[in-house]
């Protein structure tokens, strides 16, 4: 008997260990080299299959735009596909948005995975990741399961085994709009390219991220986010394009220095300790 619903799907965030831009393409696209680790920051869908074909969505906590990431995955699939079903996409937001973590891509990839499945169409990975790739430079990640070395625009992806930790992650309350940063002139974007041996001699400290010059031009609050963490943790570091920022914790059962309390933080911030995750929730719902 076919599935009907799928409930408490979970789409995990990442983080980018370290980010650099080693060239851009003559289509504008940049090119990067980057370590995403999954971590256990999550939102959680829920889907219900629709005889109509019609996408519905539901925000079950805050308010997401009209036409997110989701409904655009649910209708490429539907298109691709010419499957007759719909559904409806019930979303518990919880990883925040304009942060680097990569929330809305990974709600995407989760919708391709549920809907293979709630649709009956059984498409295997590498199909997917072809759509993945329309949607967003960071869905073929999440599709791809485990975390990654990731080249090129995000398309490129090798697995990597990464040690477990514990990662203090603070979202300060700005957004900073991705398309700024790349279009920043303080941007670097001729950083040597580097190997996953350089990389895996010195996992925490390898690198930098080169989108966080312009982020921290764009809002103090990245700066201040740094430095808290900085003073707390050690070492500290940009997630993505931001404003996300984050600092290991440990490597044992608990974290070496617990998370700040919300009551410490300025207005609107956001502060989670957070585990690694080994793979993703749903690595093995595509072959």
């Amino acid at each position: 008997m076919s599935l009907q619903a799928l409930y408490d799907v979970p789409a995990p965030a990442k983080l980018n260990l370290f980010l650099h831009v080693t060239g851009r393409r003559d289509d504008g696209y940049h090119l990067l080299q980057s370590v995403f680790a999954l971590i256990d920051w999550a939102d959680t869908l829920h889907f219900e299959r629709r005889p109509d074909g019609r996408l519905v969505r539901h925000d079950l906590a805050v308010t997401l735009p009209e036409d997110d990431l989701c409904l655009r995955a649910a209708r490429l699939l539907q298109r691709e596909s010419a499957c007759p079903f719909g559904v409806d996409i019930s979303i518990d937001k919880q990883v925040p948005w304009g942060a680097g973590l990569g929330g809305g891509s990974s709600d995407a990839a989760s919708t391709l995975l549920a809907l293979n499945r709630l649709w009956d169409l059984h498409w295997p990975r590498e199909r997917l990741l072809s759509l993945g790739l329309q949607l967003g430079a960071d869905v073929p990640f999440f599709l791809g399961g485990r975390n990654a070395w990731v080249e090129g625009i995000g398309e490129r992806l090798t697995p990597i085994e990464l040690t477990p930790r514990w990662w203090a992650v603070l979202k300060p309350a700005v957004a900073v709009p991705t398309a700024v940063i790349f279009g920043s002139p303080l941007l670097v974007r001729n950083t040597a390219a580097a190997t996953i041996s350089d990389f895996s001699a010195n996992a925490v400290e390898f690198g930098h991220n080169d989108l966080q010059t312009p982020a921290t031009a764009y809002s103090d609050e990245v700066a201040q986010a740094l430095a808290l963490l900085q003073s707390r943790y050690g070492a500290s570091r940009m997630s993505g394009s931001g404003s996300a920022v984050f600092a290991e914790a440990g490597t044992g059962e608990t974290p070496t220095v617990a998370m700040m309390e919300a009551a410490s933080l300025p207005p609107s911030w956001v502060g989670r300790m957070c585990r690694s995750l080994t793979v993703h929730p749903l690595a093995l719902w595509a072959g």
